[in-house]
């Protein structure tokens, strides 16, 4: 990630956020998407208690590598220079990964990763820093192994993930290339209270930033054991506050400080404040999931798919066209990193945050 890079991009959330301003007032359709994400499968071989996808008595056909190619190409055609990030599952867990960041870093696209961890492995962080990606961003849930590998699932692996912070951080060096590495964590009833301590351990070793995000009700441990409940949330907001402080005097969280505070809205079950509808998620996103489909937000249908038509024809298909629509009135106060609304200030303190050296 550079200035310039960094500048171009920004660039083009600025022109689509006058399409969008366009389009909400005159429902005259200008908008291209501006944020892009791809689940590069459902398969993971870590347990997350909030998360169903290793759960799952069956996965989606996975479109290909060739196939992912086609589709990165296609949306270059239509938007030009963008960024993707992408996700899973575990996209390690895809063969021929690694080699579809280095055919993007070639294409002049830039791709993030969220990771687990568990595959940073000297040999694939050698070949992930020569591929050139935009960002890393890893899933840590707590600074120690007790809690973090009880979420997670998965003894081990808050050393393991530890380590591969350190071979990528090495690597950067070895080869030269700077990329931020940023710390995700999930924040639930068993770890708030840690979160301040999960920001000093993101400085201690050495990562770039942290972006926290709220949990949602998905899994039964979500409901039963990891939601916030109306007795803690009081001290939420204390600790909610504290960051906000820590932020303030130089701490790398990625957060606005109204994104944070909304955190006790969300556990609220409360539905959007007027100040930040109407909901532009259908305006800006282009989610691919593992078998194709693309979607505007997870909460509704897709509106085609990447594997039999070009990515300016989903955009401007009738389903595209009337999936928006409902999108632009939908209520639901969406806080996950995914769909959470950032303004382009913004969007640009976060580019200077992750460009601190």
């Amino acid at each position: 990630m550079d200035i310039i890079n960094l500048t171009k991009l920004g660039l083009k959330h600025s022109e689509n956020a006058l399409a969008e301003r366009l389009r909400i007032q005159t429902g005259y359709d200008l908008t291209k998407p501006v944020t892009f994400y791809g689940i590069i499968n459902e398969r993971c071989n870590i347990k997350c208690r909030q998360c169903e996808y290793w759960r799952l008595p069956e996965y989606k056909q996975e479109i290909t590598i060739q196939e992912w190619q086609s589709a990165l190409i296609s949306i270059k055609q239509f938007v030009g220079e963008f960024f993707i990030n992408f996700s899973g599952g575990e996209p390690y867990l895809k063969k021929g990964f690694i080699d579809l960041l280095a055919f993007a870093h070639r294409h002049g696209i830039h791709c993030g990763i969220t990771t687990s961890g568990f595959f940073l492995t000297k040999e694939k962080v050698t070949k992930t820093v020569s591929a050139r990606p935009f960002n890393v961003n890893i899933s840590v849930d707590a600074p120690n192994p007790e809690l973090h590998d009880y979420l997670r699932g998965k003894p081990g692996l808050f050393v393991r993930l530890s380590e591969g912070i350190q071979f990528l951080l090495k690597e950067q060096k070895k080869q030269s290339v700077k990329f931020p590495i940023i710390i995700k964590p999930t924040i639930n009833r068993l770890n708030f209270r840690l979160m301040p301590d999960l920001v000093k351990w993101t400085q201690q070793i050495g990562a770039t930033a942290i972006n926290f995000q709220p949990v949602n009700l998905w899994t039964t441990e979500t409901y039963e054991e990891l939601w916030i409940e109306e007795e803690d949330q009081e001290e939420l907001t204390q600790v909610i506050e504290h960051l906000i402080e820590m932020k303030k005097s130089g701490a790398p969280i990625m957060n606005s400080d109204e994104v944070l505070r909304l955190y006790v809205s969300h556990f609220h079950h409360e539905s959007a404040s007027e100040s930040v509808l109407p909901c532009r998620v259908g305006l800006r996103n282009f989610l691919i999931e593992a078998g194709g489909e693309v979607k505007l937000c997870n909460e509704f249908p897709s509106i085609g798919n990447i594997k039999e038509q070009s990515a300016k024809e989903i955009w401007y298909s009738e389903k595209a066209r009337e999936i928006r629509q409902q999108t632009l009135i939908c209520e639901q106060l969406c806080l996950m990193t995914c769909v959470s609304q950032k303004t382009i200030a913004e969007r640009i303190k976060m580019g200077l945050k992750l460009l601190r050296p």
